[in-house]
């Protein structure tokens, strides 16, 4: 591609040097250490460091231009293009530069605390139902046909996400199903992405150390359902999923134009559930739509997962796809990695792993649980240093006012004290009641299996899916599901 003509696509840019159209580019990067001949580098800011920081180390690389917001020191013959924000310029020129893949295809974006990774399985189990080639990108990992890998941001920065829609589409992808977090509507990984479907699961609280306050948290969230991401350059319009059981839901259906499908507990949504029966193995109902009703039967679980089968109901509807297919794709997607997981193992008792770790999933997952009436509860979790410190006196009253045991541990302290983060966990359970301190995770997952009797109910949360335990700057393995079945069976459960 020409440089002349990939700067075509910025809306607004300046450039001090005369730009010969014959400059060749091979590739764009944000990583000085990526950068190869005939590359543009991208100065955009991250959360410890500065890209503008790293400029010479791109030129030494081979950088034939960067994109800069403040223009450097910089020899006369380097071509420097300034943009008003180089987070959106890169967006922008990642997106050029891969020839507007997004656009080519039906995208789904899934926004909200908690429930996007399970909406997000779902809804590509329905897609498959119905014939569409499909690929996914979650928390978990990004996938398409036979291939998986490893996804260390839930939603990848702009380049790597426009690259991941290009693989996909010269794969023969026509549906592309993808969590956008906070941190990517703030940060503009997803700024050029056109969206068929946007998908609001709900808002409770959560990365307050990086949104501040709760309204700032939920102004990122709801721009996934404005323009440009419900985007007028799709063929056809754009439609907005909301579960309105949430209160942020019932905002969000009286703040937008265009489009929308509701979902909710009643008939004054489009989509509903008419006599759930939820137990700890299945939930069943009769789904109500705008295009009729179906049968409900799926090996989830909990009142928030009818709520995530209702989202993804109304992504298959918004998508014009027979109610036979929405039905059968419910009905097929099993277990979520990390996401109320079984650990088989155990048969006289039930031991989960669950992703939990805000006071609202955490409470959704205990009550969940409770509703099956098991003999006792016994809970272990903890919080993730360095971040939002305001959820974990609130996560450790959740905790304490439904568990009949809680065991409070480590999860990811990364660079903070583990007792610090206990210490500030504890001081949200009521005086009265006995806890445990345990800050070793692996040893707290064994005294919770060890103190467990048959029938009880054991849940191990935070980690989920997660191979990993981040200690200050190192990051070692550990997964819980893997801990979980080992002490059972040296236990002999």
């Amino acid at each position: 591609m020409i440089l002349s003509d990939l700067l075509g696509n910025l809306k607004q840019y300046q450039c001090h040097q005369n730009i010969a159209k014959s400059i060749h580019i091979s590739g764009i990067h944000y990583d000085s250490r990526k950068i190869q001949s005939e590359n543009i580098f991208v100065a955009i800011g991250g959360h410890q460091t500065d890209g503008h920081l790293f400029i010479k180390k791109a030129l030494e690389n081979g950088a034939c231009a960067v994109i800069v917001e403040k223009i450097q020191d910089l020899p006369s013959h380097i071509i420097q293009i300034q943009v008003p924000d180089t987070r959106k310029a890169l967006a922008c020129l990642a997106s050029s530069y891969y020839n507007n893949p997004s656009r080519n295809m039906c995208l789904i974006g899934i926004t909200g605390t908690n429930g996007k990774t399970t909406t997000a399985y779902l809804i590509e189990s329905i897609l498959k139902s119905n014939g569409h080639p499909t690929g996914v990108i979650s928390t978990i990992e990004y996938r398409y046909k036979d291939k998986v890998f490893p996804n260390p941001l839930t939603t990848p920065e702009s380049l790597d996400l426009q690259r991941i829609f290009s693989e996909m589409q010269g794969s023969g992808i026509t549906h592309v199903v993808m969590e956008v977090s906070s941190h990517a509507l703030h940060l503009d990984r997803v700024h050029g992405c056109a969206f068929n479907v946007s998908v609001f699961t709900n808002l409770s609280q959560d990365h307050l150390d990086y949104h501040q306050t709760m309204d700032e948290y939920w102004q990122c969230k709801k721009r996934l359902f404005f323009p440009p991401f419900l985007s007028p350059q799709k063929k056809s319009p754009s439609t907005a999923i909301i579960n309105c059981y949430n209160e942020y839901g019932h905002q969000l259906k009286n703040t937008i134009q265009g489009q929308q499908l509701c979902v909710g507990a009643s008939d004054d949504n489009h989509i509903y559930c008419q006599q759930p029966n939820i137990s700890l193995s299945i939930i069943q109902g009769d789904i109500c739509t705008p295009k009729g009703s179906f049968k409900l039967l799926s090996s989830l679980t909990g009142q928030h997962n009818l709520q995530n089968i209702l989202c993804a109901a109304g992504v298959g509807i918004a998508l014009d796809i027979p109610l036979s297919s929405i039905s059968k794709g419910l009905t097929e997607a099993n277990c979520i990695p990390g996401r109320l997981e079984r650990i088989a193992e155990a048969t006289d008792r039930f031991v989960f792993v669950d992703y939990a770790h805000t006071p609202d999933a955490l409470e959704n997952v205990i009550q969940c649980i409770i509703h099956s009436k098991p003999e006792r509860l016994i809970t272990v979790f903890g919080c993730g240093g360095d971040r939002d410190r305001t959820k974990r006196p609130l996560m450790g009253k959740v905790s304490a006012t439904h568990s009949d045991v809680c065991i409070i541990t480590s999860d990811n302290p990364r660079t903070e004290s583990p007792k610090q983060i206990i210490d500030e966990i504890c001081k949200g359970i009521p005086e009265n009641y006995d806890y445990i301190v345990e800050p070793e995770r692996e040893k707290a997952i064994k005294m919770a299996i060890k103190m467990s009797r048959p029938g009880d109910a054991i849940l191990i949360a935070g980690k989920g899916h997660e191979t990993y335990q981040i200690l200050n700057d190192q990051t070692i393995d550990f997964d819980d599901r893997k801990h979980a079945r080992n002490f059972v069976n040296q236990l002999n459960l």
